[in-house]
C-alpha cells in the first residue's frame, strides 16, 4: 500500500533524490561503496534530513537494520534489552546498523550504557545517532562517532523539491504560493511538504492565510521584541499558536539577541540560559517562557 502522506511518499531513497548537504555526499557515497559506516552523530534543526540520510545509508547497504526513536524509547532497559539483544545476536547479513534517532532524548543512563555497547559490538554493528541538540550527547559517545551537522537546503532548493511534488500530484499551483509556504516554514522542509498537502484542495493549491500566519508567529514575537509592545499581547500571540516544544523559541531568542537587545545583550543571554535550563524540569513550559520574556523586557527597560 503506497504512503499517502507526501513527507515519506517523497522522502528521498538515495544519494541522487537527497537534497542539500553536497559537503556530505562524498563521504556518504563511499561508505555505501564500501559497504564499511562508522558509528555517525548526524546533528541539526529538525526536518532538515538528519533521518532521511540516515535511511539512505542503511537502504543503500547490504545490512541488518534495528530503527529506534528515543523519544519513545529512552530508558536504560530499552539500550540494555532491545539494542544489545539486537547486536549480540547472529543476522542475517554481516553488517548491522541501528538508527537511534533523536537520540538528545537518551537518558544519562542510557548513554552511558550505550556507549559500551558501541564499543563492545563495533566489529559488526553499527550506530547512526540523530538528534536536534548535540550538546545533549555526552562526549564519549561523541567521540566514538563520525560527527556531521546537517545543515538545511536553500530556499530554491526546498521550492523546486515542492513544484516538483505538486507536479507528481497534478495539482496546480502559483509560484507565489510556493515561495509563501517555504518562507513561511523553511527551514523544516517536512514543514513545508505537509503545510503544501493541508492546502491541496480538488487538485489546486489554496493557501490558507490563518495557517501561514500561525507558522510566522516566531518573526511576529522578535518583531514585538523590538517594537516594546505589551507582554498580554506576547502572551496571547504564544497561546493562539499552541506552542508545546519552547526549545526552538529559546533558539530564536538567542540567534537573534542583538535585533532587539540593544547594549543588553549580555544580560539577555543571561536570562535565556536561565529560562532554558528550568525548561527541562517545569510542569508548565508556557509559564516558564512567558517568565523569560518578562525578564527580558525587564533588562531592556520596558
Amino acid at each position: 500500500m503506497e504512503n499517502t502522506l507526501w513527507v515519506e511518499k517523497y522522502r528521498p531513497r538515495d544519494l541522487q533524490t537527497y537534497i542539500g548537504n553536497e559537503h556530505l555526499k562524498s563521504k556518504v557515497k563511499l561508505y555505501l561503496e564500501t559497504e564499511d559506516v562508522p558509528h555517525l552523530l548526524l546533528y541539526g534543526r529538525a526536518g532538515t534530513g538528519k533521518t532521511t540520510l540516515a535511511k539512505v545509508i542503511v537502504n543503500n547497504i547490504d545490512c541488518d537494520t534495528l530503527y529506534i526513536n528515543a523519544s519513545d524509547e529512552n530508558s536504560v532497559d530499552a539500550v540494555r534489552f532491545k539494542i544489545r539483544s539486537f547486536a549480540s545476536t547472529t543476522g542475517f547479513k554481516d553488517m548491522k546498523v541501528i538508527i537511534l534517532d533523536e537520540a538528545d532524548y537518551l537518558t544519562p543512563n542510557a548513554q552511558a550504557a550505550l556507549r559500551n555497547l558501541m564499543e563492545t559490538f563495533s566489529k559488526h554493528c553499527r550506530f547512526i545517532l540523530t538528534c536536534n541538540y548535540v550538546e545533549r550527547i555526552i562526549d564519549p559517545i561523541q567521540s566514538r562517532c563520525q560527527s556531521y551537522k546537517i545543515v538545511p537546503p536553500s530556499k530554491k532548493e526546498v521550492a523546486q523539491q515542492l513544484v516538483h511534488i505538486l507536479k507528481e500530484e497534478n495539482c496546480t499551483f502559483e509560484l507565489d504560493d510556493v515561495a509563501l509556504i517555504v518562507n513561511a516554514g523553511y527551514p523544516d522542509i517536512r514543514r513545508v511538504i505537509n503545510s503544501a498537502q493541508r492546502q491541496i484542495v480538488d487538485g489546486k493549491l489554496k493557501i490558507d492565510t490563518s495557517s501561514i500566519i500561525q507558522n510566522d508567529y516566531k518573526i511576529k514575537l522578535l518583531e514585538m521584541l523590538t517594537s516594546n509592545s505589551k507582554l498580554n499581547d506576547m502572551r496571547k500571540l504564544i497561546a493562539d499558536n499552541s506552542v508545546s516544544d519552547y526549545s526552538e523559541l529559546f533558539r530564536l531568542l538567542y540567534d537573534e539577541v542583538e535585533t532587539y537587545g540593544k547594549d543588553k545583550v549580555t544580560e539577555c543571554i543571561l536570562a535565556i540560559a536561565s529560562g532554558q535550563h528550568q525548561d527541562v524540569n517545569v510542569v508548565d513550559k508556557e509559564i516558564n517562557f512567558v517568565s523569560t520574556l518578562i525578564k527580558i523586557k525587564r533588562i531592556l527597560g520596558d
